[in-house]
C-alpha cells in the first residue's frame, strides 16, 4: 500500500512539475548581435524572466533580419539600432510604440600600425576617404544589420559602397567580423560595446571615434497586433517598460567590461 501511495505521489508531483514547465509563458524577441555578443542580454533578461515568470526566446541577428522577423510576425518585439529602418517599420504599420532604450557609438578599428593613418583623420568623411583611397583591407558585415546600414551611409559620403579584393563583405555578425579583421590585420566598423566586449581577445585598436556622426541609438518596438493578432503585445510591453524603467536602466548603466561602460541608458540618467 505504501509503495502504491509513494508511486502515486511521485506521478502527481511529476505531473505538476511538467504542467508548471508547460505553463511558463514564452516571449519572442529579435535583436541585434551587439546586444547579445556584448553580454548585455545575459544581465538584462533573467530579472525580467523571474519577475514575470516568462521565458525569453532570443533571436540574435542583424537589424535588417530582425525587422523582417517582425514584419512576418515571427517575434513579439524587436530591439534594434537603425533609426531609418525602424521608422519605416513603424510607418508601414508593422511596428508600434517605438521607444528609446540606450545608446553607444560606432568606431573604426584596425591594426595598431594604422597603414592608412586613420588617426589623423579630421572628420568621418576624411576617414572614409583614407580607407577608400589606400584600399587597405576592410571587413564589412555585409548582412543588412544596423552596423552595415551605417557603414553604407558612411561610404555614401565619399561616393558609394566600395568594391575590390580589399573590401570583404562576409555576411557575419559583429563578433565574427572582429575576429576576421583581427586575423587579417584589417579595418572594420563596429559598435563600441561589442568591441569592448572582445577587446582583450584581439590586437585591433580604435583608430577613429568620438564623432557625433557615429552616434548609435537603440530602440525597442512592439510588433503591431493589428498585423499579427497572435503576438503578445501586453507581455512585450512589460519588457519594454522593464528595460526602460528604473531597474532595467540601472542594469544598463552598471554593465561594464573591464571597468568600461558599453551602453548608456537613454531614459533614466
Amino acid at each position: 500500500m505504501k509503495s502504491f501511495l509513494s508511486s502515486s505521489l511521485l506521478i502527481l508531483l511529476l505531473g505538476v512539475s511538467f504542467q508548471s514547465v508547460a505553463e511558463v509563458e514564452r516571449l519572442k524577441m529579435a535583436t541585434t548581435t551587439s546586444t547579445d555578443n556584448s553580454g548585455l542580454l545575459a544581465v538584462l533578461n533573467p530579472p525580467f524572466e523571474k519577475k514575470y515568470d516568462v521565458k525569453l526566446d532570443i533571436i540574435s541577428v542583424g537589424t535588417g533580419k530582425a525587422i523582417r522577423l517582425g514584419k512576418n510576425g515571427d517575434v513579439d518585439f524587436i530591439l534594434v539600432h537603425a533609426p531609418g529602418a525602424e521608422k519605416e517599420f513603424v510607418d508601414e504599420g508593422y511596428g508600434v510604440e517605438r521607444e528609446p532604450v540606450m545608446h553607444n557609438d560606432f568606431v573604426i578599428v584596425g591594426p595598431a600600425n594604422d597603414p592608412v593613418d586613420l588617426k589623423s583623420a579630421k572628420n568621418i568623411t576624411d576617414a572614409m576617404k583614407k580607407l577608400l583611397e589606400k584600399e587597405a583591407i576592410f571587413v564589412s558585415r555585409g548582412d543588412d544589420s544596423g552596423t552595415h546600414k551605417k557603414e553604407k551611409n558612411l561610404w555614401s559620403k565619399v561616393g558609394g559602397e566600395p568594391s575590390g579584393v580589399w573590401y570583404l563583405a562576409v555576411g557575419q555578425g559583429m563578433g565574427v567580423v572582429l575576429r576576421i579583421a583581427d586575423d587579417k590585420e584589417a579595418y572594420t566598423l563596429t559598435d563600441r560595446g561589442t568591441y569592448l566586449a572582445y577587446k582583450d581577445k584581439m590586437k585591433l585598436k580604435v583608430l577613429y571615434g568620438n564623432d557625433e556622426a557615429l552616434f548609435n541609438p537603440y530602440h525597442v518596438i512592439m510588433v503591431n497586433p493589428e498585423k499579427h493578432p497572435h503576438t503578445k503585445i501586453d507581455l512585450a510591453r512589460k519588457y519594454s517598460e522593464f528595460i526602460r524603467g528604473e531597474e532595467g536602466q540601472a542594469l544598463i548603466q552598471n554593465f561594464k567590461v573591464n571597468g568600461e561602460l558599453l551602453f548608456h541608458p537613454d531614459v533614466i540618467k
